[in-house]
């Protein structure tokens, strides 16, 4: 009564689910991976945002690289402002997904060294994408900030190409060793998303706030689900094989009753 699990269909149908089950499982270990980097991240990212600020000269220098490990830390720095030297980010969102600019403006800290300070963002709402947008000035004089320190942003993190040949004062990506050629100045690594002090009129729209954490319970989840798949493969070919015999047996039964059934006179 087996023989029919040697037929094409039947060989067929067995070697998928045989594929599928390692399949399934392999997936189910790789989101369990993705569960616990997230989980990862944003213990990292808890542990950053209940630390207590620090000068921002404890974190990072000229030509360093800030690590997964230091980002969002709150730092604070004592300087002025330099707008004269003050550039666009193009092509960033607010909250409400609109497009606009991000407000990059270096901040001469009292030995000299520049720090790259995100002043938030504002609407792209000028004559056309070439001209520099108007932005609201921060604060005059001697003042200190305090932001949530940022690696530096390249291509390969955030998929923004670095387009070349843009309007002047506009750049795609906000990296400390380009604005340091720029400058002529040491410009620490990094840069702070500004939290403190607000803009006077909400502009622009600060973005330092506490980031969001990845929803790692989400791959977890996904996690179960791919080995409960795992498992749901050979119960439905045993199913299957179990609907099959069942089906060729009544078959049998009924030619067996025809065949002993006696001729009509």
């Amino acid at each position: 009564m087996y023989r029919f699990l040697l037929s094409r269909q039947w060989v067929i149908l067995t070697l998928v689910a045989l594929l599928l089950i390692p399949t399934m499982i392999r997936l189910g270990i790789w989101q369990m991976h993705r569960y616990e980097e997230r989980t990862a991240r944003n213990n990292l990212v808890t542990q950053a945002l209940n630390a207590e600020p620090v000068p921002v000269e404890e974190m990072t220098s000229p030509g360093h690289t800030v690590t997964t490990h230091d980002r969002y830390r709150k730092v604070t720095a004592k300087g002025r402002f330099d707008t004269a030297s003050e550039e666009v980010v193009r092509r960033r969102t607010n909250s409400d997904d609109e497009v606009g600019y991000h407000v990059l403006t270096p901040f001469v800290l009292d030995d000299g060294k520049v720090l790259l300070v995100n002043r938030g963002w504002i609407p792209s709402n000028g004559p056309s994408q070439t001209a520099f947008p108007k932005i609201p000035a921060p604060p005059a004089g001697e003042i200190t900030v305090t932001g949530r320190l940022m690696p530096d942003e390249t291509t390969a993190a955030s998929g923004i190409k670095n387009l070349k040949g843009l309007p002047d004062r506009q750049v795609m990506l906000i990296n400390s060793e380009q604005e340091a050629r720029r400058l002529g100045k040491q410009v620490l690594g990094g840069y702070i998303a500004q939290i403190s002090p607000e803009p006077k009129g909400d502009t622009p729209e600060l973005i330092g706030g506490n980031p969001g954490s990845e929803d790692a319970a989400l791959n977890y989840a996904y996690a179960i689900q791919w080995w409960l798949f795992s498992v749901g493969v050979p119960i439905g070919w045993v199913i299957l094989v179990r609907r099959e015999l069942r089906d060729r047996r009544e078959k049998a039964e009924r030619e067996n009753a025809e065949e002993t059934e006696p001729a009509a006179v």
